[in-house]
């Protein structure tokens, strides 16, 4: 374009910019700067069948967004990606879509990187840098490709809360930006620009809720992505694994001898693979995490008079990183220092991107018990899946580093087990008196026992006795006649024997 008097060349937003407004001018430069950045994703995904635990669900497609960051990589939510087969990318203006891979995925902050292989993807493409955490009212402009076309779309919203919310994919708590915008099936993974900036990256919206949608806010992005740069994978982020309890009660105060000006949380229990365990006790008052005031609430200042939960310190230190927390014991203040790791629960809260483990022996189909298991009782699993399974699953801890909870989830019906059918769902404590550690544990006691008979203690006192040999031979009858192709998982076998089963899975 050029200027008639000025014999100049302008750029686009210059011709039009003085005919737009402040704010759609915003909206207008985010899609300027977006046009050689985001990009549309095509996912064909295919999920596990946790009830039968060997095959997979029927393959979907799906469409989400990203946008090329530095380094000549793609970021995006790892829920547009979980439990992907096969993945595609579309530029702006661009028929062609290239095959990417799937760099690192942290499905706790729901996001994922991606890299394409192919130069002639990146000739043209700009990377877009990451800004700060905006202040409320202020305006960002969601860029993606939502649902109801093909084409590039820009919505514009202001900031009206950051705070730790609850992520749907993960199930984890974080930080959280909240705008007045819509995020559409689609938007997911596409950049919130504020400015020339990514202020960060859309990934959920409110249900029952019209136009509020959140954004991961920068933070939880660069510490993604510092642990996939640092660890060549997705890191995790920490915790004390503490359940804490506010002291705003004055008689809770009086009793645990907080003096008028201290605040502080009480621990009321904690995760005993934690490193927490090795210092804190129950009934202590946190008084600090690193210098900094706890409040009565459990909030510490965060900004601008704003206050926000106190785990959002824990989540922001790296794996292995040392806090320092003052403590409150029996009217004695100690200094404590603790080491923060992730931790894993007793019971997995998602197992994408990962093929369920499982163990058949005469019929009788052993799991470890995930969330995903009690999901698939339907979007009222809570209410229709088994009773203890799901009360246990969201409220034990592991004792041991390894443990999982073992369940009998299914008995496929033979002569060997008939009258066993009953016991199905109960959770497997032993195995010929041996306590059981996890599901390789189980397999190993199960085939390594010297003894004519196998026995099985499982909750609620219930036993289950089979003759081994009789066990054996009838568990080859069963696969045979449900088709399934092997015994047990890949994962429950040793390393010569797991290159076996990949070769057979791969013909």
């Amino acid at each position: 374009m050029f200027a008639g008097d000025a014999g100049v060349a302008l750029s686009e937003v210059e011709r039009v910019a003085p005919r737009l407004s402040d704010g759609i001018l915003d909206a207008y430069l985010a899609i300027e700067l977006a046009l050689d950045s985001v990009v549309k994703i095509f996912t064909v995904s295919s999920s596990p069948n946790y009830f039968l635990p060997w095959q997979n669900k029927s393959q979907r497609e799906t469409t989400g967004s990203g946008f090329v960051i530095p380094g000549k990589r793609i970021l995006t939510n790892a829920h547009v990606v979980a439990d992907h087969t096969f993945v595609l990318v579309r530029k702006h203006g661009s028929p062609t879509k290239y095959r990417a891979t799937v760099q690192a995925v942290g499905h706790e902050c729901d996001l994922a990187i991606l890299v394409v292989e192919s130069e002639e993807f990146w000739e043209g493409m700009n990377s877009l840098e990451l800004g700060d955490v905006p202040f409320l009212q202020e305006a960002v402009s969601v860029v993606g490709y939502p649902q109801g076309g093909d084409n590039i779309s820009v919505t514009k919203g202001v900031v009206s809360r950051v705070e730790p919310t609850q992520y749907v994919h993960g199930a984890s708590q974080l930080l959280a930006i909240q705008i007045d915008a819509a995020i559409n099936p689609g938007n997911s993974g596409g950049p919130a620009i504020m400015g020339d900036k990514v202020a960060g990256v859309a990934f959920q919206n409110l249900s029952g809720a019209e136009n509020i949608g959140y954004i991961i806010p920068v933070p939880v992005i660069k510490h993604f992505i510092a642990g996939v740069e640092e660890r060549g994978e997705y890191a995790g982020f920490c915790s004390l694994g503490l359940s804490c309890q506010p002291t705003e009660n004055a008689q809770i105060r009086e009793y645990f001898q907080m003096q008028s000006k201290m605040t502080g949380v009480l621990v009321s229990r904690i995760n005993p693979l934690s490193d927490a365990s090795r210092v804190l006790k129950k009934d202590d008052i946190i008084l600090s995490f690193d210098g900094v005031p706890i409040a009565s609430d459990g909030t510490v200042p965060f900004r601008n008079r704003e206050r926000i939960s106190f785990d959002h310190l824990v989540s922001m230190k790296k794996p292995n990183e040392t806090a320092e927390l003052k403590v409150l014991r029996n009217g004695e203040v100690h200094d404590f220092k603790i080491t923060l790791h992730p931790l894993q629960p007793l019971v997995p809260v998602h197992q994408f991107d990962k093929l369920p483990s499982y163990f058949i022996f005469a019929g009788l189909v052993f799991i470890p018990l995930t969330q995903p298991f009690l999901h698939e009782y339907g979007e009222e699993w809570y209410n229709t899946s088994p009773r203890r399974l799901c009360e246990r699953a969201l409220r034990e801890l592991p004792k041991k580093p390894g443990e999982q909870f073992i369940i009998l989830s299914q008995v496929l019906m033979d002569d060997i087990n008939a009258g066993y059918e009953r016991l199905a769902e109960l959770q497997v404590k032993k195995v010929n008196g041996v306590d059981v550690l996890n599901l390789k544990h189980l397999r190993q006691l199960v085939e390594d026992g010297n003894q004519k008979n196998v026995r099985f203690d499982l909750d609620d006192e219930r036993v289950i006795v089979l003759n081994y040999e009789s066990a054996r031979i009838a568990t080859s009858r069963i696969l045979k006649r449900h088709r399934i192709p092997h015994a047990m998982s890949i994962d429950l076998t040793d390393e010569q024997n797991a290159a076996e089963l990949q070769s057979a899975c791969s013909i």
